[in-house]
Order: structure tokens, then C-alpha cells, then sequence
């Protein structure tokens, strides 16, 4: 069992909702995946419109913690906003705070980010920012009041898998205490259980997924993957050395000399 922002989670795999080559298959993935969160983009159009209302219908059907996030704000003030849209309509404190600083990259603007945390949390949200993996900005974040801090691996959709395991590892053990998602830049299923194997308690998925050539399949990939790494981790992986050791100890081994009799 892992505790997340008040919830009590039995998969440490967050899953995304976009992309997907229909609702049914978006459907089959999230069920295969076993993940306990999804997580939303808001349109800026409202709770009752047309446009969007089907689709929001069919995600609450699922009975999964939604997480609705603020993608393709680049402003405090248009994540802020977007926030509190997410929490009139979903009805939850959670939201996934992206206030972008580069179009090119999708890099979090680590000023607009920090600030927009602070003004969201004096508002009650449980907040969930995606950063990059700086660990000086992960404990500003953590420092405002985060409980979860949620650095990526790599830009998003890019597939690269976790670009600097220093820099993650580094903040994995300066913020000890911290609920840390690895978010963005996932592409294998293998990176998702070295980021476990790391000690990082979760991953958020979307692209890797949705974009696969059977995302049924590859989402129960990913899960197996979660779980493989955790395990690892929690039962204690083997440190690298820098010479050989034998498996088999020479101590007790018979020698023979010469030829047997």
C-alpha cells in the first residue's frame, strides 16, 4: 500500500489519458495497467458544455483518482486559474501543476512554477509539480509544501528514458521524506523499473503507452515493471563492485594432484 496525497494507492503507477487511438482502448490500457490515478487535461470550456462533457463522463466511470493537470499553461496566472476550473469540476484538491517555460522542450519555468505552488497550496490543493530534475527546484517545491515533487526523465514524449540517473539518484536521497514520481521522458518499461530499483516511489505514463503498437499490452508491461522494481528495491539491490568475487567459495573445494588411482 502506498499513501499519496491523502489517498491510500495500490499500484505506484499514474497513467495518462491522451492519445489513444479510441476511448475503448484508453479504456483496456488504464484496467491492464492496474494504475489507481489517471490523469486529465482541462479545456477551457465549461463543466457543461458538449464538447468535452462525454468524455469526462466516461473517465469518471472508470472510479480511479482523477488527476487533473494544468498542460499548456504557461503563466501563473493561467495555471491558477486552470486549477481551480480542475477542482469545480472534478471536484478534487489534486492537481498536476505544469507552468511551462520553453515550447520548444516543454521545460517547466522554474520561477513561474515555484510561485504558482506557493499560491495553490495557500488555497488548499495538493499539489503535484512537474520539474525537471534539478534538485535545488525539488526542494524549493518541497520546501512550499509539497508532499509530492514530480521530476521528469527527460522532456516530454521524447521516449529518452532517465537522461541523468545522477541527478535523480542525487535528489532521490536529498529529499528522503518526499514523495517522488518520476514524470515525463519514459519510454520502456525498462526505464520504469530502473526508476523503482532507484528508490522513487512511482512513475507517470502517457506517450509510452498510448502510442505503442498493442497499448493494452505494453501498459501491462509497465506494470510488471513497476512492480519488478519496487520489489527489487525494497529487498536490497547488489552493489556494483569495482573487482570480481566468485560465487562459488574455494574454501572446502577438493583438489586433486596428479592422476586418480
Amino acid at each position: 500500500m502506498w499513501h499519496v496525497g491523502g489517498a491510500a494507492l495500490d499500484s505506484r503507477m499514474f497513467i495518462g489519458t491522451a492519445l489513444y487511438p479510441s476511448p475503448e482502448i484508453m479504456r483496456r490500457s488504464i484496467e491492464a495497467s492496474g494504475a489507481g490515478v489517471i490523469t486529465v487535461s482541462l479545456r477551457r470550456q465549461a463543466p457543461d458544455s458538449d464538447g468535452g462533457r462525454a468524455f469526462w463522463d466516461y473517465v469518471r466511470d472508470l472510479g480511479l483518482h482523477i488527476l487533473p493537470n494544468t498542460a499548456g499553461c504557461h503563466s501563473v496566472k493561467e495555471a491558477v486559474t486552470t486549477a481551480q476550473m480542475a477542482r469545480e469540476l472534478f471536484d478534487t484538491r489534486w492537481i498536476k501543476l505544469e507552468v511551462i517555460g520553453d515550447t520548444y522542450n516543454l521545460q517547466p519555468d522554474p520561477i513561474g512554477l515555484v510561485e504558482a505552488t506557493r499560491e495553490l497550496i495557500s488555497q488548499d490543493f495538493e499539489v503535484f509539480p512537474y520539474t525537471t530534475d534539478d534538485l535545488v527546484l525539488c526542494t524549493r517545491l518541497a520546501e512550499a509544501g509539497c508532499s509530492t515533487v514530480m521530476p521528469w526523465a527527460s522532456p516530454i514524449g521524447s521516449g529518452q528514458g532517465l537522461l541523468n540517473p545522477f541527478n535523480l539518484d542525487m535528489i532521490r536521497k536529498r529529499l528522503p521524506d518526499i514523495n517522488l514520481i518520476i514524470d515525463a521522458g519514459i519510454g520502456r518499461p525498462s526505464d520504469a523499473a530502473r526508476a523503482l530499483e532507484m528508490g522513487y516511489d512511482g512513475i507517470l505514463i502517457n506517450s509510452a503507452v498510448a502510442l505503442a503498437q498493442d497499448p493494452v499490452v505494453m501498459a501491462r508491461a509497465f506494470a510488471l515493471a513497476v512492480e519488478s522494481g519496487r520489489m527489487a528495491y525494497e529487498s536490497g539491490i547488489m552493489p556494483k563492485r569495482d573487482f570480481a568475487n566468485p560465487s562459488t567459495p574455494t574454501v572446502g573445494t577438493p583438489f586433486w594432484h596428479g592422476e586418480p588411482s
